[in-house]
């Protein structure tokens, strides 16, 4: 099995940072695209950034300039730098990435279990 788990959450007043980390563990063969979602309360789930195998990154266009996703292959973990953090991106950040376990299966979803940003203003 596959486990995901997030840290590096908490509180920080608004213009600081925080950098968040996702550590996949488990039978992995291969981390496909990864990436980072948040849901805010009473609001949906949103792509925050996603980054392939590659390291191609995309952004919402909420955090651009201000977030960055990068990932480390070799500790199956991808980061999520972010600066300039405003009170609306207070919300659970969540990791999800899409692995391969065996080299003859075919890629799953995966979701770690949250981790709390809040950020004061």
């Amino acid at each position: 099995q596959v486990q995901l788990v997030e840290s590096g959450g908490g509180l920080v007043q608004a213009g600081g940072s925080l950098r968040l980390s996702c550590a996949a563990s488990g039978n992995i063969y291969r981390l496909n695209d990864m990436g980072w979602y948040r849901q805010a309360p009473g609001k949906q789930r949103e792509l925050v950034a996603s980054i392939s195998s590659g390291g191609s990154a995309d952004y919402a266009d909420f955090v651009k300039g201000r977030f960055t996703i990068s990932r480390d292959n070799a500790k199956n973990t991808v980061y999520l730098q972010m600066n300039s953090l405003k009170p609306e991106d207070t919300a659970v950040y969540y990791c999800r990435g899409v692995i391969v376990q065996r080299r003859w299966l075919g890629p799953q979803e995966y979701w770690g279990q949250g981790t709390q940003v809040t950020v004061s203003s």
